[in-house]
């Protein structure tokens, strides 16, 4: 279970893709999922523009200490009529307010959400203060419900998908799993729950950098399937998400924020609603990954480099349209 809480398949549909239809039996369904907030972001909140951390952790049954092994930031921008999805790299090298420097993925082993919060508020300059934790082992019974999801799987990837494909199988206890199957061609094709969840695994081909790419393309994938489901089925795979999560977003807040998703995402394509980066800026200027001090293998960035990352949040700007990575003369790694 622990390889499984590593995916970070997002259950985006009970955020921001609730339809107004479901409100009463969604209402009916939240209460135990709930939890008071703990943290409010000393950052001046920006109009138009809501931010909620997506959180996968590492931890067993039992465990009440854990790392978040996945870190996205989820932006709902009303401004320009889009979502963001924003990975933070689990290597990431910080400064821990009153812990000490180390991985970004520790933060929440040593202070929970008010750490991580603070954390990323001081060293990304981003205000949050709303969460979302995760126990992926719903990922297959949601593919399930959604009869597939639709992903281009590689040549590079096959191999490895088809490698986890047997443990994935063997953790599913879904009546629709029926017999192994595994990938036989390249390109764009339906996968299933399993090999939909093999597919999220995959790290040693590339680096965890990649992974995170490919765990956006899922949570993309769904969102995509999702849009075009029956109304009839948003029950069953209401069930399923809800008993898996944990956050401190009201009920009314969860609807508030699905009602203007629906808007944004109203007769538009997914690329053209859904925009995505991943932090720190992997180009070897702007980030050296290696073993540092007594932290292991950490990404170490450039603490200029934050604009980039600020400016696709809160105005929209694309990385690669941005002025700051045009001119190297400021960078500076934190050492």
């Amino acid at each position: 279970m622990r390889k499984l809480k590593k995916i970070v398949v997002i259950l985006i549909a009970i955020i921001i893709i609730i339809p107004v239809g479901v409100y009463g039996y969604l209402h009916s369904k939240l209460g135990n999922i709930t939890v008071d907030s703990k943290y409010t972001s000393k950052l001046e909140e920006v109009d138009g523009i809501t931010n909620i951390l997506l959180l996968g952790t590492d931890g067993r049954q039992g465990e009440s200490s854990f790392r978040t092994d996945s870190m996205i930031i989820l932006t709902i921008d009303n401004n320009n009529k889009n979502i963001k999805l924003t990975s933070l790299a689990r290597d990431t090298y910080v400064d821990m307010p009153g812990q000490g420097k180390g991985k970004l993925n520790s933060a929440y082993f040593w202070g929970k959400e008010p750490l991580l919060f603070e954390t990323i508020e001081n060293k990304f300059g981003i205000g949050i203060d709303k969460f979302v934790i995760v126990d992926f082992t719903s990922l297959m019974d949601i593919i399930y419900v959604l009869d597939g999801v639709e992903v281009d799987v590689s040549e590079t990837e096959i191999s490895e998908v088809n490698k986890f494909i047997p443990e994935c199988y063997n953790f599913s206890d879904n009546d629709k799993k029926g017999s192994m199957e595994l990938l036989t061609t390249t390109g764009k094709q339906t996968l299933n729950g399993y090999q939909a969840l093999s597919y999220s695994r995959i790290r040693k081909k590339d680096s965890a950098i990649n992974r995170d790419e490919r765990q956006r393309e899922i949570i993309l994938a769904i969102i995509d399937k999702y849009k075009d489901m029956s109304p009839t089925k948003y029950p069953a795979l209401l069930d399923v998400i809800i008993p898996y999560i944990t956050t401190n977003l009201t009920t009314n807040e969860i609807f508030d924020l699905g009602y203007t998703s629906q808007k944004i995402l109203s007769g538009k394509s997914i690329n053209d609603s859904i925009k995505q980066m991943g932090f720190p800026i992997i180009d070897d200027i702007h980030s050296k990954g290696g073993i540092y001090n007594n932290a292991g293998w950490v990404w170490l960035y450039d603490v200029n480099s934050t604009v980039v990352l600020k400016d696709f949040i809160y105005n929209n700007i694309d990385p690669k349209d941005n002025a700051y990575l045009k001119d190297n003369s400021n960078v500076q790694l934190n050492y």
